[in-house]
């Protein structure tokens, strides 16, 4: 039986699928190849691999990848990783297997899980937030000459950053696909951006 025919499909939306997967699959080198693998995917933006629950989580941007390149995708990954041998799950020794048993456990908590997702969203905040600031100083006479609006500059920056940030999956699973349907929200996504240009703008 091919390691694909294992992949059990139990909840398939809109930019959303979870597979129930084999035992062997819930090894750590083998879920991290998995994982790795499904993360290079484009239009793939988060993966999950609950190892205890032998679960894996996907979603991904429709606009970019929809569900049929997905599943066509994963099926080629998963025999180039069986033809490399990367899904058999090398020994481990007993005190290694009850250290991920209870790591496995721990990552299934919600609690762990929603603190990750967070932990990973905030990171990605400050790397963008080390960026903006880096544009900033290479233009230091404009601190110098007028820093009240330096810092206005930078804070308005940081709060477009925040909220493409916080609505990134609606832009791209809802607000693309149907467009007229969110008018609003695209007027008031221009509007923003119309108020960011203009406050840039030499007086």
């Amino acid at each position: 039986m091919s390691i694909q025919k294992e992949f059990v499909l139990r909840y398939n939306v809109d930019g959303h699928v979870r597979f129930e997967i084999p035992a062997r699959i819930c090894n750590v080198d083998v879920a991290k190849a998995v994982t790795d693998g499904i993360s290079g995917i484009d239009g793939v933006y988060r993966v999950n691999l609950y190892r205890n629950q032998q679960k894996l989580s996907i979603r991904f941007n429709e606009a970019v990848c929809d569900f049929k390149s997905l599943a066509r995708q994963l099926f080629d990954l998963l025999t180039d990783l069986d033809t490399k041998g990367a899904l058999k799950p090398a020994p481990v020794s007993t005190s290694t297997r009850w250290k991920e048993k209870a790591k496995a456990r721990l990552d299934d908590f919600k609690v762990t899980r929603w603190a990750k997702e967070k932990f990973g969203a905030a990171k990605e905040t400050v790397q963008a937030a080390k960026v903006i600031t880096r544009l900033g100083m290479k233009k230091p006479n404009a601190f110098m000459d007028d820093p009240e609006k330096a810092v206005i500059s930078f804070l308005n920056d940081i709060l477009v950053l925040f909220l493409i940030k916080l609505h990134w999956n609606d832009i791209t699973q809802k607000w693309l696909l149907k467009p007229f349907m969110y008018r609003y929200e695209w007027m008031a996504l221009f509007y923003l951006f119309f108020l960011l240009v203009r406050s840039r703008k030499q007086k």
